[in-house]
């Protein structure tokens, strides 16, 4: 099956083409580093994260830029409210966000621009911008004049004789058009700034994108990512500024996640209800947050409760279970029996290709998931069967089994634990031994003393279970 992608700009799902065979180039909005990032914010940052690995598995070589957006008014008022400089804010922030974000077990970008750093860049594109005619400017500020790119809108699907002034449009009497947006800023005083040919100033918000995304990635790259807060104005902004400078479209797929709400609810400080991610990582398993956030179709708006987040660590708890009982069956010796192994392969096959199916369509993550789940599913009843035999056949299924909840758990989704971080050396050698003590007692008719043993396991956090090929264990949470 091909990969299909929904492209916000042309509202449809597409056929995945790449610009240059077998490689991508991919760049997404990073956070404005002034605070802790939220909830909201950590689904920006999975959705790529999960579209690198699969476009990875699948074969393609991944370039992926994420910015830092780490000079703007909120950085300026944090930074006076906190008594330090904007870049002491930034350096603490960016190290939180990679902090929060290791945690979640997202994968590092190739290259992390900073704004700041871009500065010079910028100027050029403003230059660029107004000997074209596109930008204006008055007393030290420059705007992007919006009525001569004829296609704003295309992306939000805004017309621009709909839309009007508003609460996310600065009025300015400067402006020719209440609709011009900022290119550079003049700066205030006691203001980080920069000299221009406009005077001294800093830059605007979506300048910044349009420049960090084109340098690292060319004039034409693959895959713009974000929240669908950021269609308009920042994107299509970007677009018009990206666009009217380089004469063509910049980026072939534009790529927007759905919104998170609380309880229900927007998510919101005035209500009482905003969340940042380390706020939820204090509450909940790192894993258990990543498989929410993923947990719904990425376009989709998704619910963060006590409820659902309860029914992630329940629906994770069960993936986890049946890799531990296989990975403890691989550790059994062979018997004879009967060969059965080629139906546990059979089966294995088929939810793989269910999973690719869905992650080709779009990055349907939702579905992957149940597929996994039908696998775990259905690997328990086979292992649960009364005359159940662990053959060489079998066991070499198993095997299969283990290998292919890694490759999707583990490499494409990101959810599942490695054998190395689920195991240390010295504690499954110490529970065997005593679940081979306590069957021994069993065998002996000393119930009390075997039970002993099991609630001893269970107070120090490890749950056995009696099953008819014997006591298997796994570490609760």
């Amino acid at each position: 099956m091909t990969l299909k992608i929904y492209n916000t700009l042309k509202d449809t799902k597409e056929e995945f083409e790449t610009l240059e065979d077998g490689k991508v180039k991919m760049y997404s909005c990073g956070p404005t580093v002034y605070d802790y990032f939220h909830i909201g914010n950590a689904r920006a940052f999975i959705v790529p994260d999960i579209v690198k690995r699969y476009l990875e598995y699948k074969g393609y070589e991944v370039m992926h830029v994420l910015n830092f957006t780490d000079i703007d008014d909120k950085m300026i008022k944090r930074a006076n409210e906190e008594g330090i400089t904007v870049d002491e804010l930034a350096e603490k922030f960016i190290t939180a966000y990679f902090e929060d974000t290791d945690a979640l077990n997202i994968k590092r970008a190739d290259v992390y621009p900073q704004a700041t750093e871009h500065i010079s860049e910028m100027i050029n594109l403003v230059k660029t911008l107004i000997d074209k005619g596109y930008a204006y400017e008055k007393n030290g500020d420059v705007y992007f004049r919006v009525d001569k790119f004829d296609e704003y809108g295309k992306l939000s699907n805004k017309k621009i004789e709909d839309l009007q002034a508003g609460s996310r449009v600065d009025v300015n009497e400067e402006k020719e058009d209440p609709l011009d947006f900022t290119l550079w800023k003049e700066s205030k005083a006691g203001e980080p700034e920069w000299d221009s040919p406009w005077g001294q100033g800093r830059p605007g918000w979506h300048i910044e994108c349009s420049v960090m995304s084109t340098k690292y990635l060319g004039e034409e790259f693959d895959i713009h990512t974000g929240g669908v807060d950021l269609t308009f104005p920042h994107h299509e902004n970007e677009i018009a500024q990206s666009e009217a400078c380089c004469g063509h479209e910049v980026v072939n797929y534009w790529l927007h996640n759905g919104y998170i709400n609380i309880e229900g609810e927007k998510m919101s400080k005035s209500l009482g209800n905003f969340f940042t991610t380390r706020d939820i990582l204090d509450k909940y398993p790192a894993e258990v947050v990543r498989f929410f956030l993923i947990s719904k179709h990425y376009r989709s708006p998704i619910n963060f409760s006590e409820e659902n987040m309860k029914d992630a660590a329940k629906s994770l708890e069960r993936l986890e279970n049946t890799v531990d009982r296989v990975k403890y069956l691989l550790k059994q010796d062979v018997q004879d029996g009967e060969l059965k192994g080629a139906e546990l392969f059979e089966l294995v096959a088929e939810k793989k290709e269910d999973f690719i199916a869905a992650m080709d369509d779009d990055f349907n993550t939702s579905l992957a998931i149940a597929s996994l789940h039908e696998l775990a599913r259905e690997v328990n009843k086979f292992i649960d069967q009364d005359d159940f035999v662990l053959t060489i056949d079998v066991k070499k299924a198993l095997e299969k089994v283990k290998e292919t909840f890694e490759e999707l758990g583990i490499e494409v989704l990101g959810i599942l634990k490695t054998t190395e971080e689920t195991e240390n050396d010295l504690v499954p050698d110490l529970v065997e031994l005593l679940l081979e003590t306590r069957s021994d007692l069993r065998d002996q008719g000393n119930y009390e003393m075997a039970d002993q043993i099991r609630d001893e396991l269970s107070n120090l956090g490890v749950a056995v279970k009696d099953t008819p090929q014997g006591a298997e264990w796994k570490i609760k949470e």
